[in-house]
This record gives structure tokens, C-alpha cells and sequence, in this order.
């Protein structure tokens, strides 16, 4: 089962090589990581996701409250939330695959951020299924993918009310 680990950790050096050390010596592969500065006075917020039994979460949170620099940590893999991830895509792009590219991007709700005359990036928000299907699209047309550059889940508890609105794109939700 996959498990999402929100640990609050001190806005430190080495902290970050801490925490994947005890990933490591638990054996246990890490899907996705993300980290950033959090709305906390001098605390990062990391987002962890990785496969594993409830045993082994319940092993992974314990292990991670006795490091020393982290503060808190929520594992909610079962609670209601919010995932999203960010993707940078270039392809290559010539005069004649340029219009095909710009009605794809259109589609999937993505935008174009740069755009030179042999190539093009393309930058997507969305959940994983929503990029998938993106790269998998312009893999299988004229567009040639360069690079791609994936920032990892990051994931919110949802709001706690019966109105909130956790389904796959909140723009569909909202408009």
C-alpha cells in the first residue's frame, strides 16, 4: 500500500540525507520526495511517499520522530486529501508540429512557458494519471519529448467539512 509521510523538519543542513538514511536502513524505497520551505518559522515540510505494509509505515513514523530534527510527522495514507505534481516538459517543435502541440496543452490544461524555435515547454499541475497521459500522448505523436523534469507529490490533508472537493482537477470543481 502506498503510504504519504508529512514530517515537519528543521530548516537545516543534513537533515535531508538523515531522513533517506533511514530509509535506507529500513529497506524501503522512496516513490516520491518533496521538500520546501512551510508555513512554519524555520521549518521545511517534506512529503514522502513509498510503498509499504502498515507495519512497516507504522515502523517508518516511529523511526522518524526519534531523528532529532524532525518535528512532527502525519502519515495519511488513509485520511482524505489533496495530491498534485508538477511536470516540465520540452519537446521539440517545428512549424508544422507547433499548432498540434499548442491544441494538446490546451486539452490538458497545461500552458506553455517557453517557446524557441525548435522547441517548446510545456508546464502541467495535475495529478500523476493527468501527466501520464500527457507525456504518453506526445510520445506517441510528431512531438519529439527532450527532457522531462517532475517535481514529485505534494500532498494536503483536505478540508475537514462535508462541501470540500477532493476530486482530480479542482479547476473542473471551481469553474
Amino acid at each position: 500500500m502506498l503510504h504519504t509521510f508529512i514530517a515537519y523538519v528543521e530548516d537545516k543542513p543534513g537533515v535531508l540525507t538523515r531522513v533517506a538514511s533511514l530509509f535506507r536502513r529500513l529497506n524501503i524505497n522512496i516513490h516520491s520526495l518533496t521538500v520546501g520551505h512551510s508555513e512554519r518559522e524555520e521549518q521545511s515540510r517534506m512529503t514522502m511517499v513509498c510503498e509499504a505494509s502498515a507495519e512497516a509505515a507504522h515502523r517508518i513514523r516511529a523511526s522518524l520522530y526519534k531523528l532529532e530534527d524532525v518535528v512532527d510527522v502525519d502519515d495519511i495514507a488513509q485520511a482524505p486529501s489533496v495530491t498534485r505534481e508538477l511536470a516540465l516538459i520540452k519537446v521539440a517543435a517545428t512549424p508544422h508540429t507547433r499548432s498540434q502541440i499548442f491544441e494538446l496543452v490546451e486539452v490538458f490544461r497545461a500552458r506553455i512557458v517557453d517557446l524557441a524555435s525548435e522547441s517548446m515547454i510545456i508546464e502541467m499541475t495535475g495529478v500523476e494519471s493527468k501527466i501520464e497521459g500527457l507525456i504518453q500522448i506526445l510520445s506517441e505523436s510528431d512531438g519529439r519529448i527532450l527532457e522531462i523534469c517532475r517535481s514529485g507529490k505534494m500532498t494536503m490533508r483536505a478540508a475537514e467539512d462535508d462541501q470540500s472537493e477532493t476530486g482530480d482537477d479542482p479547476e473542473e470543481s471551481f469553474q
